[in-house]
């Protein structure tokens, strides 16, 4: 790597298992640097995430990097993330290298040629090392899978290339932390447990002083000081998907009653995050008929499978459940995915997905064919003036496409969102009840997700005049509550002198 200036300080979380709490942990570092006068910045060389996120440059990245470029107070950008897997089946993924789709890949076919991949991981750790003063590293699963340790590259691997101390995090919530981090450690090698300088327990609840003398022992027996407990703390940001505890919310919780279809394949669904920090709302994801019930608005959300998961809702009776709720005038609103099976036919003519032609649900009069081309950019447009929703015309959305195929209106549909660029996103029935769009993270940005809220509590006889909600300046206090939580937590004097000493590898 090149040596153009003095390089950037370097520190990585590691985890004991995957959810031990690592991306947290990078945000709430990234966010203590930031507030401390330093440029930050995040990286994690190989994700695996069906949430991902679209930078300026239209190149796609992980979610939970771009929420982390923010709490840094940066713009996030492709060299923070220059591996991303996106799971198609339990045995395989499509694999994204530098923001662009290299293809589909098995899993053993991908683990096999994962050392080609170190060039490109080198190339983006080297160019923010010369942007940046620091840089926080994340790793993924755990370090000790002795079956994946010969080409790792996203571990110990990357903490050689990055010459990174490393800080060892485990989730005492699960139970057995101990036991995690001692043989988390011991399987490693000499060389690698030298290279861990910290140890963290992740999400505890109770009284420190009972845990002391755990802490004493394991430190004793790793030689490897524990830098930090991090009390369990209610923190509302953007979390990784698989593993999301959001997707088990099931039950209304009272408010105004918006419901999230957890379809088999689910992506981004932080697109409906800003609404579970709305107060006087309840957001929650369902899987079956039963759990549907009827709500006051139902979202389709992203998938990367939409014609399987489109079958799903056949077989299920959701899809009857969900056209039995718009009969009644309850609000349907597809994004991405859930968009294109609103509509009458999906095409597949090229196998994108699976091939063939699917008869969508028929909420929209609209026509989506798949194609090998993938839309990925940020854009901006505004709601159309003469749409039925009234209050939102004129209003200004902004977000960002990932998806394959275009969709267009075959017969009566409003034109609903016209973007910057000229081109036409959002459609939806001539009632105004069904709406589509491939803009992700609409909900983001101004007013569109507090108006939404005040037009459905209106419908039920609500007075919403004094209800109000900014989601960007939630966000904000937010990631100084993380960052409050980890400079409270964490020996930041100690952390500092770790990531002034560096390592020799």
């Amino acid at each position: 790597m090149s040596e153009k200036k003095k390089k950037a300080r370097v520190i990585m979380v590691q985890g004991t298992m995957s959810n031990a709490g690592k991306s947290f942990l990078v945000a709430g570092l990234c966010r203590v640097f930031w507030q401390d006068g330093y440029r930050a910045a995040p990286f994690k060389s190989q994700n695996m995430a069906l949430n991902s996120y679209i930078t300026k440059d239209g190149l796609e990245i992980g979610r939970a990097q771009a929420m982390q470029a923010e709490a840094a107070g940066i713009e996030p950008t492709v060299e923070m993330n220059p591996i991303l897997l996106k799971p198609t089946s339990n045995v395989g993924s499509q694999v994204i290298v530098n923001g662009e789709v290299l293809g589909n890949m098995k899993a053993m076919d991908y683990y096999a040629k994962k050392k080609q991949f170190i060039p490109a991981i080198e190339k983006a750790f080297d160019k923010l090392s010369q942007e940046y003063d620091v840089i926080v590293i994340e790793g993924a699963g755990s370090p000790a899978e002795i079956n994946l340790k010969e080409n790792d590259i996203v571990n110990m691997g990357m903490a050689r290339i990055a010459k990174a101390p490393v800080l060892l995090c485990g989730d005492i919530d699960r139970g057995g932390v101990f036991a995690s981090l001692y043989g988390t450690v011991k399987l490693l090698t000499e060389e690698e447990q030298a290279m861990i300088k910290g140890l963290v327990i992740n999400k505890f609840r109770g009284d420190v002083e009972i845990l002391k003398p755990g802490l004493q022992m394991i430190e004793e027996k790793t030689g490897i000081p524990v830098v930090g407990v991090v009390p369990m703390t209610p923190l509302d940001i953007d979390d990784e998907d698989s593993l999301s505890d959001r997707l088990t919310h099931t039950a209304k919780k009272g408010g105004m009653d918006l419901a999230v279809i957890r379809l088999p394949h689910i992506s981004n669904f932080t697109d409906f995050n800003v609404f579970e920090r709305m107060d006087g709302v309840s957001l929650r994801y369902v899987g079956n008929t039963e759990e549907l019930g009827t709500p006051d608005l139902i979202f389709l959300p992203g998938t990367k499978n939409t014609m399987d998961d489109l079958a799903w809702l056949r077989e299920s009776g959701m899809e009857t459940a969900i056209l039995r709720c718009s009969e009644q005038q309850i609000p349907v609103v597809g994004i991405c995915g859930g968009y294109q099976m609103l509509g009458e036919i999906l095409e597949d003519p090229e196998g994108v997905e699976h091939g063939g032609t699917m008869r969508g649900m028929g909420l929209l009069h609209t026509r989506t064919v798949f194609s090998e081309a993938k839309t990925r950019t940020q854009t901006v447009g505004r709601i159309a003036d003469d749409t039925v929703w009234g209050e939102f015309s004129g209003c200004k959305v902004q977000g960002y496409e990932i998806h394959m195929g275009r969709t267009e209106k075959t017969g009566d549909c409003r034109e609903t969102v016209y973007l910057e660029d000229g081109r036409l996103d959002g459609l939806s029935n001539p009632e105004g009840t069904v709406f589509g769009t491939y803009l992700h993270g609409i909900f983001d940005y101004g007013d569109l997700a507090a108006m939404t809220v005040s037009r459905l509590m209106r419908r039920k006889g609500l007075d919403p005049k004094n209800w109000h909600f900014d989601p960007e300046e939630h966000k904000r206090q937010e990631y100084d509550k993380l960052a409050d939580l980890v400079r409270n937590s964490l020996d930041m004097n100690r952390i500092y002198e770790i990531l002034e000493a560096g390592i020799r590898c």
